[in-house]
């Protein structure tokens, strides 16, 4: 953890002639952009996985087709397909999944009050005037939701709005065409109706994540999740709907 915190304050230093008092937030914006371009490679990867997959939704609607009374062979039939074809149908999780653990360090080191038997204090450090190991309840007890605090907040929430937003409505539109059966004699896939209402809201989730984690996390979490919205509308631009539903929640 100090190794990391010592990352922080180097980056911090190097951006200081930059940005002054707000430094630190500056260098967690870059190293998630570091964290981001490291995971791209895996995310370019995911998105040729995820149009071969959609290449394969006339032969799967088939297998539901003929196995519609036999989930368990329909099951087989489907992995057997994706063994053939060499996709895998996990893909798509794996940028996600590798980002957790800078997310995690930056939650700890910003939760911690010391480092290494010492006080941490980066936990001084601020965004305006919104301490970085502060969260929006501490925000909303020095001024309320317009003091100074709370709008750094309110500026979060906005971007985090306006990208759950365009998430939305590339997610509702993909869901849209992918619930409509693939031909006129084709079942709707089973439970694609429910699925149809949820999964767009699922990107607002992560106005629930910047209100409740220290602020240098979701500084992380706000500049994640815009990353991915542009870089799935350019990985995705071609394909009907956008982006792919594993990518729903931001």
């Amino acid at each position: 953890m100090s190794g990391f915190a010592g990352l922080v304050e180097n980056l911090a230093d190097l951006l200081d002639p930059l940005f002054h008092s707000s430094a630190t937030a500056a260098a967690i914006v870059l190293f998630t952009a570091c964290v981001r371009l490291l995971v791209h490679p895996l995310s370019r990867a995911s998105a040729r996985g995820q149009k071969a997959r959609a290449k394969l939704a006339p032969r799967i609607a088939e297998l539901r087709k003929k196995h519609a009374k036999n989930p368990e062979k329909l099951q087989e039939a489907v992995l057997e397909l994706h063994r053939e074809e060499q996709v895998s149908p996990l893909s798509g999780c794996l940028p996600s999944l590798l980002q957790a653990p800078a997310f995690f360090l930056l939650y700890h080191l910003f939760s911690s009050s010391s480092i290494g038997g010492e006080a941490n204090g980066l936990l001084g450090h601020t965004l305006s005037a919104a301490p970085l190991g502060g969260r929006w309840t501490d925000a909303l007890a020095d001024g309320g939701v317009f003091g100074a605090p709370g709008l750094v907040y309110l500026a979060l929430f906005a971007v985090v709005a306006a990208v759950a937003t365009f998430n939305y409505v590339r997610t509702k539109r993909q869901m849209a065409a992918i619930a409509q059966p693939s031909s006129a004699g084709d079942p709707q896939v089973p439970g694609m109706a429910a699925m149809t209402k949820v999964m767009p809201l699922l990107s607002f989730m992560t106005l629930f994540t910047v209100a409740v984690v220290p602020l240098a996390a979701a500084l992380y979490v706000v500049t994640s999740t815009a990353w991915s919205a542009v870089e799935r509308a350019v990985l995705y631009r071609d394909m009907p709907g956008g982006a792919p539903l594993a990518a729903a929640a931001g």
